[in-house]
């Protein structure tokens, strides 16, 4: 006699949805050398079979990133396990008031958190010709929106990166594949603490 056992699905490999500018787009980079694909890799290199999407739009701002957000979640065609959102780099090289930066980086995380989808808040520093007063402004934005969301932090996307030329392309903004590599690697950690 045979008996029959209930099949049991395999567990959804986690869906992460890497939402910024040029630094989650990979400007400049082949495909394969971008933050999602690396940080894909990495991830699966430590035994997470996670898909990691690429939404991230060289040159937006916090309100270029509000403004597609919704159509953005709906092209992913399934919900986001998480979302890495890291925005607000461009609102601070083009001088724009912190307080629009951070209005509209509040309503993309009011939206997510409607949505129950968690977040992790990737923070950025202010150039130092920003000026003491609005570097202090501008990077407390992001620990106080994360508070205010419940929404997870990880300080300063370009850690372990910033500040070292070799770890740049020529035009000094955006990590080479390298710079990208220990970003990745420093992200590692608080995108798996994210997603428990």
């Amino acid at each position: 006699m045979l008996l029959a056992w209930p099949a049991t699905a395999a567990p959804r490999a986690p869906l992460i949805w890497a939402f910024g500018d040029s630094l989650t787009a990979g400007y400049g980079l082949a495909p394969a050398q971008g933050f999602p694909v690396q940080l894909q890799a990495e991830l699966r290199r430590q035994g997470l079979a996670a898909t990691v999407r690429n939404g991230g739009v060289a040159g937006d701002t916090a309100a270029q990133g509000r403004a597609r957000l919704r159509w953005g979640l709906r092209g992913l065609k399934a919900v986001p396990d998480l979302v890495i959102v890291e925005l607000g780099a461009n609102d601070m090289l083009r001088g724009l008031p912190v307080e629009q930066a951070r209005a509209n980086l509040d309503r993309i995380l009011a939206e997510l958190r409607a949505r129950k989808i968690p977040v992790l808040l990737a923070g950025m520093r202010a150039a130092p010709n920003m000026g003491s007063d609005y570097a202090r402004a501008f990077e407390g934005m992001y620990p106080a929106l994360a508070r205010k969301h419940g929404a997870a932090l990880y300080p300063f996307f370009l850690e372990g990166v910033a500040g070292q030329r070799g770890l740049f392309q020529a035009d000094g903004l955006h990590p080479n594949p390298r710079g990208v590599a220990i970003v990745v690697r420093r992200i590692a950690p608080a995108v798996r603490r994210a997603l428990r």
